[in-house]
């Protein structure tokens, strides 16, 4: 099984997954931030299905982009985990992930970035990336997408939960080899935080 977390935004998710079916996946709304709440979502979600986290394969989170804060949490989350329990962690990009309720050979995702831009990637079928991610305004990045069969996946359309999804491709990295030790995996902001900027500047 893996445990699967997404708090990049006020909506987030958990799920428990086992290969590619879908035990469990709880939508969470915690506009004040996780932090003071996801254990005991985590908690919860073993409880109800008779596990603990020593029983999971690994670990994955949404690495972002996505609010900085909630970003963090997620990943600290699985982190510590996978520590505690040495076990192995996937981090999952949210235009990723967003590639999974698309159907087409390519898959063009989309997330608000604000400022008038949006983050935006292309994805195959099999989750690959075909375009990297980038954060530009939308009608720059329309022109670049390649031609043919290509969906475009924006958190408007797709569910808010992504933690499922997460937990989908999390198993396809792992079986793949492709997990991580906990220190290694780090957040994908696509630009940099606020935070950052203005202490640059």
């Amino acid at each position: 099984m893996i445990l699967s977390i997404d708090t990049t935004s006020e909506f987030g998710s958990i799920a428990l997954t086992e290969a590619h079916a879908v035990i469990e996946e709880v939508g969470l709304h915690a506009p004040e931030g996780f932090g003071h709440v996801l254990f005991g979502h985590l908690e919860r979600l073993l409880e109800k299905h008779g596990t603990t986290v020593h029983q999971m394969e690994c670990f994955a989170a949404a690495s972002g982009p996505g609010s900085f804060t909630g970003v963090r949490v997620g990943l600290a989350a699985v982190k510590g985990l996978a520590e505690a329990t040495g076990k192995r962690v996937v981090a999952v990009s949210n235009l990723r992930a967003l590639a999974f309720f698309g159907s087409a050979p390519l898959r063009a995702t989309v997330i608000d970035a604000r400022r008038g831009e949006v983050y935006a990637a292309v994805y195959n079928h099999r989750f690959e990336i075909v375009m990297p991610e980038a954060v530009l305004k939308f009608e720059d990045w329309l022109p670049t997408l390649p031609k043919g069969n290509c969906e475009l996946i924006s958190t408007v359309a797709a569910p808010r939960a992504l933690a499922a999804a997460i937990g989908h491709i999390a198993w396809e990295d792992f079986t793949a080899g492709r997990s991580s030790d906990p220190a290694e995996i780090d957040a994908n902001y696509v630009r940099r935080s606020d935070a950052e900027l203005f202490w640059k500047e």
